[in-house]
C-alpha cells in the first residue's frame, strides 16, 4: 500500500465494533477490498458479520468462518465476498476461490489478508484488530490507502 493514513480506534465493547462496521459498510462500494488482520480471537469474523449485516439490512448473519469463501447479495449494490484465507497454502490458491471476481465486481472482506502476499491490491483498507483493555474491548487500527482516506472522515467511535 502506498501513502497510508492510519487511524487508531478504541472499541470498548461489541456495540462499538458493530457501529464501526456499519459506518464502513455504507462507505464501501464496488471494487473495494477490506483486509481484516489480527491474531486468532481478535474479532475479525465478528467485524465481518456486522459489516455484512449492515450491507444486507439484516440482523444476525451466520458465521462464515468455516468456509473459505461466502458470498452475500444485498437487495441493492454489489455482492459482498467474505474470504477466510487462514487455511490457504499459497496466494495463488485464492484464484480458485474467485477472488478476481470479488476484486472486480464486489466488495471483498478478507480475513488473513497477509496470506495473499503480492496479490493483495495496493488500494485497500486494512483493519488490524487487537485485544483491548478489557475482555470485550478491541483496538482497531485502520490503514487506509488514498482511495479510502477521504471516506474515513466523519467516523464516530463508539
Amino acid at each position: 500500500m502506498t501513502a497510508v493514513t492510519a487511524h487508531a480506534i478504541d472499541l470498548p465493547d461489541e456495540k462499538a465494533t458493530a457501529a464501526l462496521a456499519a459506518q464502513l459498510a455504507v462507505r464501501a462500494g464496488r471494487g473495494d477490498v477490506i483486509g481484516l488482520s489480527g491474531p486468532l480471537g481478535s474479532g475479525k469474523t465478528t467485524f465481518a458479520r456486522y459489516f455484512i449485516g449492515a450491507r444486507m439490512g439484516a440482523g444476525e448473519v451466520p458465521s462464515p468462518t468455516f468456509t473459505l469463501v461466502e458470498t452475500y447479495q444485498p437487495a441493492s449494490g454489489p455482492a459482498i465476498w467474505h474470504f477466510d484465507l487462514y487455511r490457504i497454502e499459497t496466494p495463488e490458491d485464492a484464484y480458485e476461490l474467485g477472488i478476481e471476481d470479488a476484486f472486480a465486481d464486489g466488495i471483498a472482506l478478507i480475513e488473513w489478508p497477509e496470506h495473499l502476499g503480492a496479490l493483495m491490491p495496493r488500494e485497500h483498507l486494512e483493519i488490524a484488530l487487537a485485544a483491548g483493555k478489557s475482555e470485550r474491548a478491541r483496538t482497531a487500527t485502520l490503514l487506509a490507502s488514498p482511495s479510502w482516506s477521504a471516506r474515513l472522515a466523519g467516523l464516530t467511535y463508539g
